[in-house]
């Protein structure tokens, strides 16, 4: 079994000795990566689908390692008991949908020190969210892979009443990305450069119909975040 690019990289987020439930486990590859490589000692792998979880289960077994991985049907982390887990590992999903996850497990649990989190979208909202949540981003990973772009991060319960704040710029793109000037954001903010500079060009905004005006408030939209861009474009 060999882990994809992307799911080496969230994996490698992952601390030796955490306790972790992987929610949407899929196949299972992450947790059985996790034990076999010996940095976990146990793993709880989660899933709200039948089919996948099974997949899961087959593949543990198959591994022979049925005593250290236990895969539980579970609607988010519903299914998590107190104690069970310190870490959860969210990969694969929206950033509302892993907002909802974290915060409803959070909601119940205290034992949650520690989140692994690869939003698929909407980052810059999972960012604001783990401020609210006194969570701190620790360490951030982006992987390019078949055409497509994956940031991810590792966050920790802050342990004093600090508060803390990013910019625009570091919620939108990462501020420990940015401040190790990560080759790979920096392809991404170049890409993204371009497509959004193409994409103003193509709209039009003559005309003072409903469409006309809708068109102006979308450059608007897409001229300040290409402005935001430049500004992080400046930091490499």
């Amino acid at each position: 079994m060999e882990l994809s690019k992307r799911l080496m990289a969230v994996a490698g987020l992952v601390k030796k000795g955490d306790r972790p439930a992987d929610i949407g486990c899929d196949h299972g590859y992450i947790s059985i990566y996790l034990i076999k490589e010996k940095v976990c000692s146990s793993m709880i792998a989660m899933d709200i689908n039948k089919g996948p979880l099974l997949r899961a289960k087959e593949n543990v077994e198959r591994e022979g390692l049925s005593p250290y991985i236990e895969t539980r049907l579970s609607d988010g982390a519903n299914a998590l008991l107190e104690g069970e887990a310190d870490t959860l590992i969210l990969a694969g999903m929206g950033g509302k949908l892993t907002i909802h996850i974290v915060e409803e497990a959070l909601k119940r649990l205290t034992c949650i020190r520690n989140l692994i989190l690869q939003p698929q979208s909407e980052i810059w909202l999972v960012r604001q969210f783990l401020i609210e949540q006194k969570f701190f981003i620790v360490k951030e990973e982006m992987v390019y892979e078949d055409g497509k772009y994956y940031p991810m991060m590792r966050a920790q319960l802050k342990k004093d009443s600090s508060t803390m704040t990013y910019s625009k710029e570091e919620a939108c793109y990462g501020p420990l990305l940015l401040k190790s000037k990560h080759p790979v954001l920096y392809d991404y903010l170049q890409w993204e450069k371009q497509t959004i500079t193409e994409t103003i060009k193509k709209l039009g905004d003559l005309g003072e119909d409903e469409k006309a005006l809708r068109r102006r408030e979308r450059k608007k939209e897409l001229a300040d975040k290409l402005q935001c861009i430049e500004t992080c474009l400046t930091m490499f």
